[in-house]
């Protein structure tokens, strides 16, 4: 589908050269269309910052299914994808700073993972698991931001490996105790 193709051509081009480099040319070079092509389905700035973010919410919401059975290790193993797959979590990122000057782009942050942190809370027996469900949230959302481009990324052990899906693992298992 042409929309994936520049949505996904965006993502690429947000993650290499951040918001300043997202631009409708540069997307249709990127994804090697005609001129015009991404101002076809994107008329504005605006509305492409939201396709390229409504993309990335699909695909992650794709990604994020803990496993009953193994919570901590399917969350692991996410996270681990998400450090693999660099470039849309690093577009992720980009977009959510751009939404602090522009309020609105503010739709960027809904597409937070915290309805399924609230129900898996639940699950887990938290007495509050609204709060529990935002909490774990931030602390992924921070324990993914340090292993992306934080000191972590430099200390802890590379992404795509049984090690990194170990020690993302011990992580999340602290955070899980209510």
């Amino acid at each position: 589908m042409r929309k994936d193709v520049i949505t996904d051509a965006a993502i690429a081009l947000v993650a290499e050269q951040g918001m300043r480099g997202l631009t409708h040319r540069a997307v249709d070079r990127r994804a090697g269309l005609p001129e015009g092509s991404t101002s076809a389905y994107f008329r504005t700035r605006k509305a492409l910052v939201e396709g390229f973010v409504a993309r990335l919410a699909e695909q992650e919401r794709l990604d994020v299914a803990p496993d009953p059975a193994d919570v901590a290790g399917s969350i692991a193993r996410t996270l681990d994808g998400w450090l693999v797959e660099r470039n849309r979590t690093l577009a992720r990122y980009a977009a959510m700073l751009e939404a602090t000057h522009h309020p609105e782009l503010r739709s960027i942050l809904e597409h937070s993972p915290r309805a399924q942190a609230t129900a898996l809370a639940t699950m887990l027996g938290h007495a509050d698991p609204e709060r529990a469900g935002a909490h774990f949230t931030a602390f992924l959302e921070g324990l993914l931001f340090y292993r992306l481009v934080g000191a972590g990324s430099a200390l802890g052990p590379a992404p795509g490996t049984p090690e990194s899906v170990a020690d993302l693992r011990i992580a999340v298992e602290k955070a899980l105790r209510p």
